[in-house]
């Protein structure tokens, strides 16, 4: 037996009794495919297992992410830091092999995988940023950017609708550099896969404009590295190489839906290894493929030091050019104080118009800003002036033409800024952010600030219906861990949303408004804050009004309405809650004093977000059904948002106030009598 082919083995039983010992996870599919990815990792990848995030490795994408212990299996073989004693507490509390890939967590991994289909879009925007920095950076005799990006995908990847959008997209801008290997095993949980998916692959993919190669037989590995010389050699198109496997291959349940996501037994694995003539004991690699997979490891670190050699004479040669280079890779910072009219702003505007302004001029002094929308940038007002739009024939373009994809666009926008050296922005109706959830959360998980504009914010649509008229799409953002919300009122507010955006590690929703709102002096960098006193009164207010984006004008009328009532009221805007939540308590006092009980907090969505401001005698302005289609103002008059429907909601919560107040003091004084 060729020290080939004993890798590919001990890939398949160390992933094996890794998943035994857990007593759960895949091991259909890191037996079946564990020759592709030892083909890749031993032939094709670039790494550096020395410097894992050197710039130019090529990225490996395990979209497949349930066969996590086929990705462990081979970083470990190839010299990351990943030891035996991690790959033996797979999937187990705190260790660095949990049940699915998860980026940042182990080194190696490029991207969080599990949802199926998300990462052959990941895959699909790193395989554009490259296509972007090397069209940017890269003159003749200098590629400094050239790598491929290579994913593994399954069945049911290719069954999630996301996979149809991305690849359509990678196929529409030829990217040639990216290789999908199918690892086609036929099975699913529940059995054969011709009973849900019969499709016919090739056609699919040649008719999206893909490079299709057929490997008869993935333990062929001669056959498999022609494949990838081929795929690599055609750089006018993506390439999808159809592998057909077998799912658990050498156990007793091979090509049965048994192998597929339950261990093999301690009966089955020991018959396994008693197949592939294996002897060594648990959790041991042979010496013999130990040295060389490790050999391989320490020759390809020279792909590295070639490339360092290469920049250096790149930097002689281009010194400003390659200044740029490290800048976009290590992060553009500007001096956002520092951008001019940035906090300009005067007559009533819509906030998506506002956006668009201010991410215009954010673009001019970050160059590494890439913008692109589901196909409604001239509504939501995203596209780079001047910049040109991204395509085979025009790499450098930083608009990107997403087509009406929006759950790839969220998960190709998460690749682009996996990749490094670029600030994604992807831009949709707020109601279409249903679309996208999966691609928010997946950018929330992994801790990246992919900017998401979402604007058409609410009822004030109007005309397009209850259809385009988001109401649950706030709370549920609001809901999602690590997801910044920012709604901003005005210009102002809209500038500084993008400042939190751009100065965070975490996703942020930036949604604005279709419908004009007026300007506030007293806006600005306070927005930063989360939550702030807009307008004020003298001493302690009577009620505290609280509102994000269009509402707070509401919040502000009705205001002027108590005044002329002798009511004191203050109001509060509030952004962002995820930032004014992060202040301290006695900030968070200050603008929401405890003693003040009468409030009203006001949006035009789901109230389920608020009650934590409202309290018990707080009153709310908010949305319990689904909008209507008819001009928005009078949608706003219909659902109650009214600047006089505030004022009076004002006076409810203060008698209410009031009446609690007298409750426990008469209970006080019934209690010391």
């Amino acid at each position: 037996m060729s020290v080939q082919q004993k890798s590919v083995d001990t890939i398949r039983i160390i992933s094996a009794e890794a998943i035994q010992k857990a007593n759960s996870g895949h091991p259909g599919i890191c037996m079946g495919a564990a020759p592709i990815g030892y083909e890749l990792f031993s032939d094709f990848l670039k790494f550096s297992y020395k410097n894992p995030k050197w710039d130019n490795r090529d990225r490996f994408v395990l979209s497949a992410g349930h066969g996590s212990m086929l990705l462990y299996s081979l970083l470990h073989l190839f010299g990351f830091n990943l030891t035996m004693e991690d790959i033996k507490n797979f999937r187990q509390f705190g260790s660095k092999t949990p049940g699915h890939p998860e980026y940042g967590h182990t080194e190696g991994v490029e991207t969080s995988t599990g949802p199926l289909g998300q990462g052959i879009a990941n895959a699909v925007g790193m395989a554009l940023a490259e296509a972007h920095l090397a069209a940017r950076f890269n003159r003749p005799d200098y590629p400094v950017v050239d790598h491929f990006t290579y994913c593994i995908c399954g069945d049911g990847c290719l069954e999630e609708g996301i996979s149809y959008e991305a690849c359509s997209f990678a196929g529409t801008q030829k990217l040639g550099k990216l290789i999908l290997l199918y690892d086609r095993n036929n099975i699913s949980i529940e059995g054969k896969i011709q009973t849900t998916f019969a499709e016919d692959i090739p056609t699919r993919f040649a008719g999206q404009g893909w490079q299709v190669l057929r490997v008869d037989d993935a333990n062929n590995l001669l056959t498999l590295r022609a494949a990838i010389k081929k795929a690599q050699s055609d750089l006018t198109r993506p390439t999808i190489i159809i592998c057909n496997s077998v799912i658990g291959y050498g156990s007793p349940q091979a090509g049965t839906a048994d192998v597929h996501g339950s261990p093999l037994g301690a009966e089955n694995l020991a018959k396994a290894k008693e197949f592939f003539g294996w002897t060594e004991e648990p959790f041991t690699v042979p010496a013999d493929v130990k040295a060389h997979c490790l050999a391989i490891a320490e020759e390809k670190l020279s792909d590295e030091e070639a490339w360092n050699e290469l920049f250096s004479r790149y930097e002689a040669a281009f010194p400003n050019l390659a200044a740029q280079y490290k800048a976009f890779m290590n992060g553009v910072n500007p001096d956002f104080k520092k951008i001019e009219g940035l906090f300009d702003s005067s007559a009533p505007e819509a906030t998506r118009i506002s956006g668009g302004k201010v991410l215009n001029k954010i673009a001019a002094v970050m160059p590494n800003i890439l913008s692109g929308s589901a196909d409604l940038s001239p509504s939501t007002k995203t596209d780079l002036k001047g910049e040109g739009y991204m395509s085979p024939e025009n790499r450098t373009g930083r608009n990107i033409h997403f087509g009406i994809r929006e759950h790839a666009m969220a998960a190709i926008c998460n690749g682009i800024q996996l990749h490094g050296g670029l600030q994604a922005v992807c831009s949709t109706f707020f109601t279409f952010t249903d679309y996208m959830k999966a691609g928010i959360r997946m950018s929330a998980l992994m801790n990246i600030p992919v900017i998401f504009v979402l604007t058409h914010d609410s009822i004030g649509v109007g005309e397009d219906g209850p259809t385009h008229e988001p109401v649950e799409q706030l709370i549920s953002l609001r809901a999602t861990p690590g997801v910044k919300v920012f709604r901003p009122c005005d210009e102002r507010e809209t500038a500084a949303a993008y400042i939190s955006a751009l100065t965070q590690s975490s996703p942020t929703a930036i949604v604005l408004s279709r419908q004009n709102l007026p300007q506030y002096p007293g806006t600005g960098l306070k927005a930063l804050l989360g939550g702030y006193v807009l307008s004020d009164c003298q001493g302690t207010p009577d009620v505290i009004l609280i509102a994000s984006g269009s509402e707070v004008e509401l919040c502000m009328e009705a205001k002027d309405i108590l005044a002329a009532k002798g009511v004191k009221a203050r109001v509060v805007s509030m952004p962002s809650m995820e930032e004014f939540e992060k202040q301290t308590a006695e900030y968070k006092e200050s603008v929401l004093p405890r003693n003040v009980k009468a409030r009203v907090c006001v949006e035009a969505a789901s109230p389920y977000s608020w009650y934590k401001y409202c309290g018990d005698c707080g009153e709310m302005v908010a949305m319990t059904t689904f909008g209507a289609s008819g001009p928005a103002k009078q949608l706003f008059e219909h659902f109650g948002f009214t600047k006089e429907n505030v004022a009076e909601k004002a006076e409810l919560s203060i008698k209410k106030a009031e009446e609690e107040k007298a409750m426990y003091a008469a209970a006080s004084d019934k209690k010391s009598k």
